[in-house]
């Protein structure tokens, strides 16, 4: 009789633990499924940026195959959802020029934005004497002689959707911003300069985002 009690309580042990780890699949399925049901009814809409001016401190080439570049950026951000918040993490701002980085990356601060709401950073970013390849030079040659510069600036990062108090885990961030700076005719300078310094352009180019 000991023999088959033992037998008896291992077998209900076995199926409340099978009732237990059930219950608890159960509750995470549902969990699970009522998170992606207000995820589809919200629909969360990617951020917007702009890039608003850009002013050049420094923009030249006074060694060969060496480019020394210093923008003060303005840049908007705009988180369209109604209900949905925006966390920043990681946000890195760099310049590419003729498909080179030209600059350091200068980090924006965390930051959490709210439903509607509309941020603003000016930030700086410049590399000095950072090598590049060797047709830059006639680049540059070129691009003074149209009185036009193209740039791209390039936001990378991670960010995580807030759903009432539902926090996303990390999603990849882009943001491309092309623009053409129309600095007219600018003679050539013993510095190597190609625009005028310490002017700032209005742009106001929108950004492709991918999240």
């Amino acid at each position: 009789m000991a023999y088959d009690c033992e037998k008896h309580c291992k077998k209900k042990r076995k199926k409340l633990i099978k009732l237990i780890g059930a219950i608890i699949g159960i509750v995470i399925f549902l969990v699970l499924l009522t998170i992606l049901i207000v995820w589809a009814v919200l629909r969360p809409t990617k951020p917007t940026f702009f890039l608003q001016d850009v002013t050049v401190y420094a923009f030249n080439a006074t060694v060969p195959s060496f480019l020394t570049s210093n923008f003060l950026l303005t840049i908007s951000s705009r988180n369209p959802n109604r209900r949905i918040g925006i966390y920043y993490d990681e946000l890195h701002v760099y310049a590419i020029y003729r498909n080179q980085q030209i600059t350091l990356r200068t980090i924006i601060p965390r930051f959490y934005q709210g439903h509607k709401d509309v941020n603003v950073w000016s930030p700086f970013v410049s590399g000095t004497a950072v090598p590049v390849a060797p047709f830059i030079s006639s680049a540059l040659n070129q691009d003074r002689n149209a009185g036009a510069l193209m740039l791209l600036v390039k936001i990378d990062g991670k960010v995580r959707w807030k759903v009432g108090n539902f926090i996303t885990g990390r999603y990849q961030f882009h943001a491309n911003c092309p623009v053409v700076i129309n600095f007219g005719a600018y003679p050539a300078t013993g510095d190597g300069s190609i625009v005028q310094y310490n002017v700032k352009y209005q742009v106001v180019q929108r950004c492709d985002v991918s999240v």
